[in-house]
């Protein structure tokens, strides 16, 4: 939006080409969503207390968690707010990557808001009924999947097609899988679809503890970023050998804004959490990571760099098959921060080692640039 007002000042001041630049767009993006969640923050959580939207504890959570009740949900608005602003004020408005990525955030958004309400307004700790959650989660995930096939099939040559459609293997330069083999696009999308709602639901059952899935949000936007970033100049991408994709460049704003948004609200989650992201903040800002993993054909590098996001999902996995197969549990508890909180370690303890962790593995990501 404001880069079509500078774009239109230009014509009357060359010095207001300078917003033009990526880079500076970025930076600002970084601030404005910064600033937003900043000044946002002690509003939103007083209109949460006030409407008593308080954070209901499990029985199967910790016995250290009880303390936890009552505290104000629903922060994810907060995020989502920040990011949509920032986008709007400053990506290219031009680009579809940007509007499929906004479109992701909101119908997310909007299944994780009403999961969130059912659970705070009807004390429901089902929340929204699994069926409605699963058709709502599909339809943002399948439609986002058939947008990408077309947009792929039409920015590049019959030749590259191919490219833009399989999935890439980190530090090999000629091996991927070939989902362009399968006819219309079908194993595209329905790739798409596993990564997107893989990523969304795997970031939610992190969502556990203080500020333990706000900073790997973070961590791995930023790596997307650089991704993105250099998938959208055709002269590193073909020096680096990664795909070279069209309306790659513009992510890098929506990636800043979710930097910025998280680190604002990290201030108010950090231990003692003020308050927590819920559903509408976990869903949607998972289902936008793998969005825009698949957008820069990274998903592979993506897992490597969310691998907390991973384990934490398959922990769940492994607790509940053996528990239905075998009747003995894998962990104390699942998901696995609950388990070695269970083993003795601090909350802050476990969510600063997590994103140690987390550090590491996005800079082993981006280690797959260069060793291919």
């Amino acid at each position: 939006m404001l880069l079509w007002l500078f774009e239109h000042l230009a014509g009357y001041h060359s010095s207001f080409q300078v917003v033009r630049y990526l880079t500076l767009r970025s930076l600002l993006s970084v601030l404005t969503a910064l600033t937003i969640g900043l000044a946002l923050g002690p509003v939103m959580i007083r209109k949460l207390q006030a409407l008593k939207y308080g954070q209901a504890v499990s029985s199967f959570a910790p016995e250290n968690h009880a303390k936890k009740m009552g505290t104000p949900t629903m922060g994810g608005i907060l995020v989502l707010l920040s990011i949509g602003i920032s986008t709007l004020l400053w990506a290219d408005l031009s680009n579809p990557y940007v509007w499929i990525v906004l479109a992701v955030m909101v119908i997310f958004g909007a299944v994780g808001w009403a999961d969130d309400w059912i659970k705070v307004r009807y004390k429901d700790n089902a929340g929204l009924p699994a069926k409605k959650k699963f058709f709502w989660t599909s339809v943002g995930s399948l439609g986002a999947g058939i947008a990408l096939y077309v947009i792929a099939t039409h920015q590049a040559n019959p030749v590259h097609t191919a490219d833009m459609l399989d999935v890439l293997i980190p530090f090999f330069k000629e091996i991927s899988i070939p989902l362009s083999a399968i006819p219309l696009g079908i194993g595209f999308i329905l790739f798409t679809y596993l990564v997107i709602n893989g990523a969304s639901n795997a970031v939610n059952l992190t969502d556990g503890l203080d500020g333990l899935a706000i900073m790997p949000i973070v961590l791995v936007a930023a790596g997307l970023g650089v991704f993105a970033y250099l998938g959208g100049d055709a002269r590193f991408a073909n020096y680096l050998h990664i795909p070279y994709v069209k309306y790659a460049s513009e992510l890098v704003v929506i990636c800043a804004a979710m930097i910025g948004a998280g680190l604002a609200f990290l201030w108010y989650n950090a231990h003692p959490a003020q308050v927590f992201m819920g559903d509408v903040g976990a869903l949607s800002l998972g289902a936008m990571l793998g969005t825009i993993a698949v957008m820069v054909r990274q998903e592979i590098v993506f897992a490597i760099m969310g691998g907390v996001f991973v384990v934490e999902a398959i922990s769940v996995f492994l607790q509940i098959g053996s528990l239905r197969m075998r009747n003995k549990r894998v962990f104390l508890m699942a998901p696995l921060h609950h388990h070695y909180e269970k083993k003795g370690w601090r909350e802050t303890q476990v969510v600063i080692r997590f994103w140690i962790i987390t550090i590491m593995l996005v800079v082993l990501g981006l280690m797959t640039l260069k060793l291919r």
